[in-house]
């Protein structure tokens, strides 16, 4: 076996060990992705984990109820007896046994706490803020999966090319040898023959390689190997971004893009944390009531001469409640400090805002200017394939005749190669900045993955 099908084996064995199936379009593709991707599913964990921090917010404001039991057992030998009231000992000896139970119900309710109610206010934040996470992460699936779907079908066009262009050089090499040998052309261009095969040869076993690659970026994600996927339709339709203004997307997208959406919600959080640690050094009121219900059995053994036993049951009930003002007055500098750490990360979360602001506005132009300038390259580049054919066509012919040489047919058809699979590849890229134009205006959803996937042959 060949090093090129050897390794052509290697680019496709995955795919070929796959059960055949018909081809998958990129809708198909993502759903799969949003139930296998780890990125999404981490997100998703992330986001149920914040959302338990308003639960436990609030709990710091609700009452908190706890019950206590305990059960005890004493016993004393007291040599010299025991002592009477006015201080004068009793007999030689002294026992002393007592069993107690007690049950106890304690109840404590926060009646002022300003850093409690500005961490449950925070809380709310801090939740949407995770969600909004989550639906970001959401829309990056939309994106990777695009760009690796698109990536594998760009490789798998240049596969192709470099398939049909080894053919023809195999081609041109067999017909070179034939002329050399009848005296028609010189030694030279046999040579230059031999060199664009061997050329197209290599160029043959890379596109391999990178196809295997492709395949297995989108396994990344997916979690298997999607081994035949739909390609754009001929007449791919190029629609013109609505509205055509890109001020009005940047517009749009200062409002709703997710990721600057979570910065401003990053900004609020550090703001309220300010508040929060400002708070420590208010007073804070804490209410706490008691009920206590205790069981004690006592015997007292008294050793005079006569033994005298005196057995006893208690049973003390009682309650209580406190109103506790608490004041802060000295932390060691505690509270001052955390109060300006809370003051820089406040300055944090503000520069970051405008940093991810200005990012926003760049990547929604940059999408908008990519939408608009690949429609262009598309019908450009379309053009410039069926110009090149002719080329080729014409260049080919006048090798026949002798008006052309060996060369000249070579990049004759490397260039329309070339063509071919940029052709191909602006067809891609226009479909992913239609994504990403709405990724960055905070609008990306799976209705746009449908739209884009109607545009495939399936």
């Amino acid at each position: 076996m060949s090093i090129s099908k050897q390794l052509l084996a290697v680019a496709l064995g995955a795919c070929l060990a796959a059960p055949a199936s018909a081809q998958e379009g990129l809708i198909e593709v993502y759903m799969r992705a949003l139930m296998n991707d780890p990125a999404v599913r981490e997100a998703e964990a992330t986001y149920l984990a914040t959302a338990e921090v308003k639960p436990q917010a609030r709990s710091a404001l609700l009452p908190g109820l706890s019950f206590g039991a305990a059960r005890s057992h004493r016993f004393t030998d007291t040599e010299g007896g025991a002592i009477d009231p006015v201080g004068n000992p009793i007999g030689t000896r002294s026992k002393f046994e007592q069993d107690a139970t007690g049950y106890s119900l304690s109840l404590t309710q926060t009646v002022f706490d300003w850093s409690s109610f500005k961490t449950l206010k925070q809380a709310d934040k801090r939740v949407v803020r995770a969600e909004t996470d989550y639906r970001s992460a959401q829309q990056a699936l939309i994106l990777r999966v695009a760009n690796a779907y698109f990536n594998v079908l760009a490789a798998e066009d240049n596969l192709a090319s470099a398939v049909t262009q080894r053919d023809s050089v195999s081609r041109q090499l067999e017909q070179s040898n034939r002329r050399f040998e009848v005296g028609l052309i010189a030694i030279t261009d046999v040579s230059q023959s031999q060199a664009g095969y061997d050329d197209a040869v290599a160029l043959e076993i890379e596109s391999q390689r990178l196809l295997s690659t492709a395949h297995e970026q989108l396994r990344e994600i997916v979690g298997e190997i999607v081994p035949d996927l739909a390609a754009p339709m001929v007449d791919l339709p190029l629609l013109t971004p609505d509205p055509a203004n890109a001020d009005e997307w940047v517009r749009v997208a200062l409002d709703s893009n997710l990721s600057l959406q979570s910065s401003r919600l990053a900004a609020d959080v550090a703001s309220d944390e300010i508040a929060i640690q400002k708070g420590n050094r208010l007073p804070t009121v804490n209410l706490s009531a008691s009920y206590n219900d205790d069981e004690q059995n006592r015997v007292q053994t008294l050793f005079t001469g006569l033994v005298s036993t005196t057995p006893s049951t208690q049973l003390p009930q009682g309650y209580s409640w406190n109103l506790n003002l608490t004041f802060p007055i000295y932390t060691g500098g505690l509270n001052r400090s955390r109060i300006q750490q809370s003051v820089y990360q406040h300055r944090a979360a503000s520069d970051a805002l405008e940093r991810i602001a200005r990012q926003t506005e760049r990547e929604t132009r940059d999408a908008y200017l990519g939408v608009i300038a690949e429609i262009q390259r598309v019908r450009a580049l379309r053009q410039a394939v069926e110009s090149n054919r002719t080329a080729l066509r014409a260049t080919e012919a006048g090798f026949e005749v002798g008006t052309q040489t060996t060369v000249d047919v070579l990049a004759s058809q490397n260039n329309l190669r070339r063509i071919e699979t940029t052709y191909s590849r602006s067809r891609y890229d226009y479909m992913i900045n239609v994504l990403r134009l709405k990724q960055a205006a905070g609008q990306l959803s799976e209705a746009d993955v449908e739209q884009v996937d109607g545009w495939l042959q399936q």
